[in-house]
């Protein structure tokens, strides 16, 4: 296994608290990944709905910390959904072993860390995560862990509440 990105993700990953970052409103991204169990989730088939995207690895202690608030957050709002992107370099196997001890209630997809999804910018830093609006563009973006406070604050300020 090649661990070229980790030390410097590794570092970025560590930041205190997390850093919002102005999204582009007109910003539609696509997004269409396979995901662990087989699946396909095509962003474009979430129109309508609030859609959280969170880059994240298995290795990063930040990320995990914050699966269980996405996984809460995404549970308690009907019209909220989520993807998680494994984003380093992991055997399918392994990665399926690892959320079976670590489990997640959202979709979760192994991306190519050579060749990340186009319409989103390579993190900086784990974890990143977009909130994408019910209108397919970018609400927020996120570096570092988030809560459901952060997630909520997304939607109230956008006038929604996801219920």
């Amino acid at each position: 296994m090649k661990f070229r990105f980790m030390p410097a993700l590794l570092a970025l990953s560590f930041l205190s608290g997390h850093v919002a970052i102005a999204a582009d409103a007109a910003k539609h991204p696509a997004l269409n990944v396979k995901t662990i169990d087989g699946k396909t989730f095509d962003l474009a088939q979430e129109k309508g709905h609030w859609v959280i995207v969170n880059f994240w690895a298995t290795w990063c202690s930040p990320c995990l910390k914050e699966i269980p608030d996405i996984s809460a957050f995404v549970a308690a709002h009907k019209n909220v959904s989520a993807i998680g992107l494994d984003f380093e370099e992991i055997e399918a196997d392994d990665l399926k072993s690892f959320l079976k001890q670590h489990p997640v209630g959202y979709a979760v997809s192994a991306v190519d860390v050579y060749n990340p999804p186009k319409d989103f910018e390579v993190p900086r830093g784990l974890p990143t995560t977009y909130v994408i609006a019910p209108d397919g563009s970018v609400a927020k973006r996120f570096m570092g862990p988030i809560t459901g406070n952060d997630l909520e604050k997304v939607l109230k300020d956008a006038g929604a509440s996801g219920t």
